[in-house]
């Protein structure tokens, strides 16, 4: 077990190259959160998470300025208004930290937590926030389930759980047992992949659909 802090301090210099990224945006931006983004946890608190949802890294403006995942751009439409028809979020959601939006036995959290230029974070700088995603997924005592969102943010989690990439491959709708949970995976709710057809909605729910399945049989 690691004893590591699940959270990066506000100023983390792990990462030169994204440090300086935020330290720029601070100045033009000084308004917005600009720091790593801690993850998003329900109200009733870590032991109430039996789904953790993993994502690639904050968008410029979106939760690089509004300090909570998926928070501010066009993902978050999608991937909120899903937690909320199965369940896993109530509230509404409108694109800012202080709606009323809240998690349902869920967490959100990005693998790589500071925004990166151009949402392209390096190898080395996904393998450093790793230290920050072990602790994460470790802190909750209750979790059944893992989704991934797109094929860095699984690999990482595979890595994050004592699992070897080659044995646990990326692919939509993929489901494996790894390190005790079920990891689910799905393309990223981007607004690339959905106006370029990767991924529909339809693809979206059923994703969530199987994770709902499969959670409320473990219960039984």
């Amino acid at each position: 077990m690691t004893m590591a802090s699940p959270e990066p301090g506000r100023d983390c210099p792990l990462c030169p190259r994204l440090h300086d990224f935020i330290a720029g945006w601070r100045l033009r931006e000084p308004a917005w959160h600009n720091a790593p983004v801690p993850a998003f946890l329900p109200p009733e608190g870590e032991d109430a998470v039996q789904l953790l949802i993993v994502g690639l890294a904050p968008g410029l403006r979106g939760a690089n300025r509004t300090g909570r995942p998926f928070t501010g751009d066009y993902a978050g439409d999608l991937l909120y208004s899903t937690l909320n028809r199965f369940g896993f979020a109530r509230g509404k959601f409108e694109a800012r930290p202080d709606d009323s939006l809240q998690l349902t036995g869920a967490a959100i959290v990005n693998a790589v937590r500071c925004v990166p230029p151009e949402n392209k974070p390096t190898g080395g700088e996904i393998a450093t926030c790793r230290q920050f995603l072990i602790p994460t997924i470790e802190r909750f005592a209750k979790l059944r389930a893992i989704l991934t969102l797109g094929t860095i943010a699984h690999q990482s989690t595979v890595r994050a759980l004592g699992g070897r990439v080659a044995a646990v491959p990326f692919k939509h709708g993929g489901r494996h047992e790894v390190g005790g949970v079920a990891l689910f995976s799905s393309y990223h709710c981007s607004r690339y992949n959905t106006n370029t057809g990767v991924l529909t909605e339809e693809m979206f729910v059923n994703v969530f659909s199987g994770i709902r399945t499969f959670l409320d049989g473990t219960q039984s």
